[in-house]
């Protein structure tokens, strides 16, 4: 059954989620600032329905919200890093009560699948569980001293505020994966999230604030400031904000890149992607089809390790190409909250254009389509972002292939002889963030995985390239822009690192046997 959403279902959406009103784009996480900046209105792409509108964030805005992070700083910093996991656990609560309207909020707004709404809630409260045991483990390291007498070892301070330029596809999982992290290592939080997701960010800052009031946390810890493009340079410029992590476009983040490290700041980039699987003679076509279709068309295209490229040996080629064929005859496209439905809309109509676009330069450059691809019309698809999932065959070498195109339109293409020559197409592209490998073949998976394997941050086999469990580190290389977030040592990114010596013996030696004689 369909859920076709009425006014009535979007004020009882917000109104479970503790939002009776909203104006104003700016928050301290204490208070809410009478923002007067351009109206935001934020429209589903699910229906063309407006869910709310929005008071964009000044740079008047702006400025009290950082000035509150930095006094919220001096006090956050000093409460024990267990506690701080403590207040993180009870946030996992909270949205774990608050799961299902957020995740359906998320869908609703965002245009994702129901079930992808839910699981990117699920993702929120991994990364908080992660992060409260993270806060007993923040471990330094003790060395020996070439001197007697001595003790070296290094400890982890945190570094302050951590601005969050977040992108619209995964408009609350991205900001809780550093800000889980960054509050447990004592640092205090700015968000700007995307303009075209503004209302998911509000039920977010609305929720941590009902635990961070309940546990006195000081008003700043978690700061909100909605707007463009504008925001996002203040941030970056902002040498009060020693990290920038930024979530977007390749060339979002060249710019950000520049601006902060122009200032010789840090930041934590997470860029696009161009994301292929290898299927080798010996892949299992049961695993093949459903990697390569949910990479392809899940989250209509949109997730930066969402399959762009499949490189098939050309032993396979035939029989692969047409169970893809079948495959997507069989999806199913529609209002994301049905269930039953595979794909659900683009995030807008630029999305739109830039998809037909990108299979109009596709087709110029030689490239065939399978499936054809095209905008869907008439019931159900009133507001114009619902689009068909394409099968291209193509060459590595076309510019559309080189390039992201956040849309479900999938390029397939041939590679023959070893395992060798697939790997050397798929990592002939600027970017490099994830990449996967469907095969039996031991000494194919272990080439794959090799030092002159897979460029990409990461590197499945059997499995496809998009979806990640939050106990890794996620992130790429080249283009996609060599950031690190959720698990493993991520959280190191979000702190200072400083050697200490402590001298215990009566004398003053040197290091390096130096003699300075008075």
């Amino acid at each position: 059954m369909t859920e076709v959403m009425t006014d009535q279902g979007i004020q009882e959406i917000l109104s479970q989620l503790g939002i009776q009103e909203i104006n104003n784009g700016a928050s301290t996480g204490g208070k809410w600032f009478k923002t007067r900046g351009e109206r935001i209105e934020s429209y589903s792409p699910v229906d063309g329905r407006l869910i709310a509108t929005v008071n964009a964030a000044t740079e008047v805005d702006y400025e009290a919200v950082i000035l509150k992070a930095q006094e919220a700083f001096k006090v956050w910093r000093t409460i024990p890093a267990p506690k701080r996991g403590e207040i993180v656990r009870q946030l996992a609560e909270k949205i774990r009560f608050y799961k299902e309207p957020l995740g359906k909020l998320v869908s609703y707004e965002m245009g994702k699948s129901l079930q992808e709404g839910l699981g990117e809630v699920q993702e929120m409260i991994d990364i908080c569980d992660f992060a409260v045991g993270l806060s007993r483990q923040l471990y330094g390291l003790t060395m020996h001293s070439e001197r007697p007498g001595h003790r070296m070892y290094e400890q982890y301070h945190p570094l302050g505020i951590v601005g969050i330029i977040s992108a619209f596809n995964f408009p609350v999982a991205v900001w809780n994966w550093n800000t889980a992290l960054a509050w447990v290592c004592g640092d205090v939080c700015v968000w700007k999230p995307s303009e075209k997701t503004p209302i998911t960010a509000i039920a977010c800052q609305q929720i941590t604030k009902e635990v961070f009031d309940a546990n006195g946390v000081p008003e700043g810890v978690s700061g909100l400031v909605i707007g463009g493009a504008e925001i996002g340079k203040l941030m970056s410029e902002d040498t009060r904000v020693p990290l920038i992590s930024a979530t977007g476009s390749t060339r979002m983040g060249k710019s950000v890149g520049a601006t902060v490290g122009a200032r010789l700041g840090r930041s934590l980039l997470e860029l696009g992607g161009n994301n292929a699987i290898i299927i080798t003679p010996s892949a299992d076509l049961k695993m093949v089809v459903p990697g390569a279709v949910f990479g392809a068309v899940g989250t209509a295209g949109q997730r930066c390790t969402s399959t762009r490229r499949l490189i098939i040996h050309d032993s396979v080629y035939d029989k692969v190409k047409e169970a893809l064929v079948k495959a997507y005859a069989q999806l199913r496209i529609g209002n994301p909250l049905d269930q039953h439905n595979h794909v659900g809309p683009l995030i807008d109509k630029a999305a739109v254009e830039a998809y037909l676009d990108a299979l109009n330069k596709a087709t110029k450059e030689g490239g065939k389509l399978l499936v054809e691809g095209g905008v869907l019309t008439g019931e159900g698809y009133e507001s114009g972002c619902y689009v068909q999932p394409a099968i291209v065959e193509a060459e590595n070498h076309f510019q559309i292939v080189q390039h992201e195109t956040f849309a479900p339109i999938l390029y397939i293409m041939k590679y023959s002889g070893g395992v060798e020559n697939a790997i050397k197409l798929q990592n002939n592209v600027p970017q490099g963030l994830s990449s996967a490998i469907m095969t039996n073949d031991l000494k194919e998976s272990e080439a794959f995985l090799s030092n002159a394997g897979s460029d990409c941050g990461i590197a499945n086999v059997n499995i496809g390239t998009s979806g990640a469990e939050i106990g890794g580190a996620f992130g790429g290389e080249k283009e996609t822009g060599g950031g690190r977030e959720s698990g493993s040592d991520a959280w190191k990114v979000y702190m200072r690192r400083q050697t200490n010596t402590i001298n215990y013996s009566d004398s003053l030696p040197l290091a390096q046997g130096i003699k300075f004689d008075l």
